[in-house]
């Protein structure tokens, strides 16, 4: 099963928030069973899998025989259209090359932001990249293997939206840069760096009492969970404010 350039370079597997897998820019309907995790798998890992890897990666509690049976039947469920994204060789499996994955974009985007001599674009700094950085790996999934991927792309995404939140104040693009700031408050509200960065923005503003007002938000939250205070780094951005 192949696929050529002509037949794959419309197609689109959307990872983040939740799957969709998108010809022509329509999302087909939904992809089942274990043919979307197959999908999902291959669109996470950037290279070609051995089918061994897949089988007993995508059934690891059947045997050797059914694992590798469960795999042929996922494959030979693939539609038409989501066959041909799919490279499979005797020994591995992959996408082809042309098909379009949000996460592998928004993975190259997170590195740029995080590159100290990386030239960034316009786009690199827009509200698209902020969205493309706001939204988790198959929330609502909880096989093992892709908790793992979650759980290493929000660690990435939230450093990134700390550079870009940083790169915006430092270029006072305010409301941007409290957007992203706040994208990675959402995404992790114990997060310090983050809070810190939507209290740089407010005080670079002017805005002494919404800086005030999210110290209290996150001493508040840090207390309730985790009964800790905010650290000296964090409490002398606020300082002049709480003991004028």
């Amino acid at each position: 099963m192949g696929a050529s350039d002509s037949a794959t370079d419309s197609l689109e597997v959307s990872v983040l928030g939740t799957f969709r897998f998108w010809v022509h820019g329509t999302a087909l309907p939904a992809v089942l069973g274990g043919s979307q995790r197959l999908l999902a798998l291959l669109s996470l890992r950037d290279r070609a899998l051995m089918r061994a890897s897949v089988a007993g990666t995508l059934w690891p509690e059947s045997t050797e025989e059914h694992a590798y049976s469960s795999l042929r039947s996922a494959l030979g469920r693939l539609s038409r259209i989501t066959r041909n994204a799919v490279i499979v060789t005797p020994l591995d499996l992959c996408l082809a090359d042309d098909v379009t994955v949000d996460i592998r974009n928004s993975r190259a985007l997170a590195h740029r932001l995080l590159s100290p001599g990386a030239v960034l674009s316009e786009a690199d700094l827009s509200s698209d990249a902020i969205a493309a950085l706001s939204l988790d790996v198959l929330p609502d999934w909880y096989d093992d293997w892709v908790l793992v991927e979650a759980e290493e792309w929000r660690q990435l995404r939230l450093h990134a939206l700390d550079a870009l939140a940083d790169r915006l104040l430092t270029e006072r693009r305010f409301g941007e840069a409290t957007a992203a700031a706040l994208a990675a408050v959402r995404a992790e509200p114990l997060r310090e760096s983050a809070r810190a960065l939507v209290i740089r923005v407010h005080l670079a503003e002017g805005n002494q009492s919404e800086a005030l007002a999210e110290f209290a938000r996150y001493r508040a939250v840090l207390r309730a969970e985790l009964d800790l205070e905010p650290t000296p780094r964090l409490r002398e951005l606020v300082a002049e404010l709480l003991h004028p």
